[in-house]
């Protein structure tokens, strides 16, 4: 549950830029080591556009794009549109938003407290938490949480088949952009607000722009950090000694939040490029039209840069990890997601003293085919 396939670690020493087969036809690079996953993913002629012919997708056949898509875009209307985002995500305005975080997470913990000592951790704390934050802060209504979840779930479930992720995503880009008409007519204190009065109301951005960039949002903003807390539950228990120097020493916290995202690195579909024209990676030359694959979770347990990768040590200086990518399409809400790893955590186990994991193994209840890893549910007492 807690590592990537073992293979990786063979492959960054023995194969670090390797041929792989997707689809049959389809042969890009899969790319292992840190170094050549940092210069694959800052260098401007990897391109993300995934309607490039020989694409390493996720599904055989390209899907359709729907405007906003920042993940499948390239400079200059990538940088267009993230340039509209970037207030909302500094460190100074997420700093401002720690306060919120806390009253969310003290109001869950709260809930918890008052069960008998024992309840599912994803259902009650580790999803709710993320998905109330961004919800705040797009202004979308947290009531209609069921219907985002399910939705997001089927985008994010890559064996479901290319009808099914389609679907999910669709699903979203309606709602929001309903949502955003709303917005226009009504304007609130709210990132959605300001896009739809902004933006939208300027011509600097199209409401299907808008609307795109608000479903990755949406969806990001909730999904990898939600299964980042519930990996962090599972790892911080089994690693009763790292726990303890955690609860002993507040101090830790930053560090060793950033430990976690690169011993979990919670991204398992790798980052996707496509040459646009000939680069030399690791003394290897790709061609341009020829796909490569960044296994983020390799890079961040690659030898040469984290000693002994392995092994969990919350002291240990990881600020070189890649768990929120590298270069122009690096994670725009990395501050947010760290600010509620830094609440969260230290705030759960000190709520709930004894807690502990209950009823089957953790990997009993792992995702199957999802692009993020982590766990549906998370059974626990304390």
């Amino acid at each position: 549950l807690l590592d990537p396939a073992a293979e990786y670690g063979r492959w960054i020493t023995e194969r670090p830029l390797a041929r792989i087969t997707l689809w049959g036809d389809t042969h890009p690079w899969l790319v292992t080591r840190h170094e050549d996953a940092r210069a694959v993913l800052s260098d401007p002629r990897f391109s993300s556009r995934n309607t490039r012919p020989g694409f390493p997708g996720l599904q055989p056949t390209p899907p359709p794009t729907t405007p906003g898509q920042l993940f499948a875009m390239d400079p200059p209307d990538h940088t267009r549109l993230r340039r509209m985002l970037i207030p909302e995500f500094t460190f100074r305005r997420v700093e401002q938003l720690r306060p919120a975080i806390r009253n969310i997470t003290a109001e869950l913990l709260d809930g918890l407290a008052k069960q008998e000592r024992s309840a599912d951790l994803v259902e009650h704390f580790t999803l709710p938490l993320p998905l109330l934050v961004i919800c705040e802060l797009l202004g979308v209504p947290y009531e209609d949480r069921d219907f985002i979840n399910r939705h997001a779930a089927a985008f994010a479930t890559v064996t479901a088949g290319p009808e099914a992720m389609r679907a999910g995503w669709g699903a979203l880009f309606g709602y929001l952009q309903e949502l955003l008409a709303a917005k226009a007519r009504e304007p609130g204190d709210d990132l959605m607000s300001k896009l739809a009065t902004e933006r939208v109301a300027t011509g600097e951005a199209s409401a299907a722009e808008a609307a795109g960039l608000l479903v990755q949002l949406l969806i990001a903003g909730h999904e990898t950090t939600a299964s980042m807390l519930s990996l962090g539950v599972v790892a911080l228990l089994r690693h009763p000694d790292q726990l303890a120097a955690l609860r002993a020493d507040e101090d830790l916290v930053p560090g060793a939040v950033e430990e976690l995202l690169r011993y979990l690195t919670v991204v398992h579909i790798g980052m996707r490029r496509i040459a646009t024209e000939d680069v030399e990676v690791g003394g290897v030359t790709i061609r341009a039209g020829e796909g490569v694959v960044v296994a983020l979770q390799a890079a961040n347990r690659d030898p040469a840069v984290f000693a002994d990768p392995d092994r969990l040590d919350l002291t240990r200086d990881a600020d070189r990890h890649l768990a929120f990518g590298h270069g122009l399409h690096h994670c725009l809400g990395q501050s947010l997601a760290r600010a509620e790893l830094q609440i969260a955590l230290p705030m759960l186990f000190h709520r709930l003293p004894g807690l502990r994991l209950t009823g089957l193994a953790a990997e009993e209840y792992a995702f199957e085919g999802r692009a993020i890893h982590g766990v549906r549910e998370l059974p626990v007492a304390w």
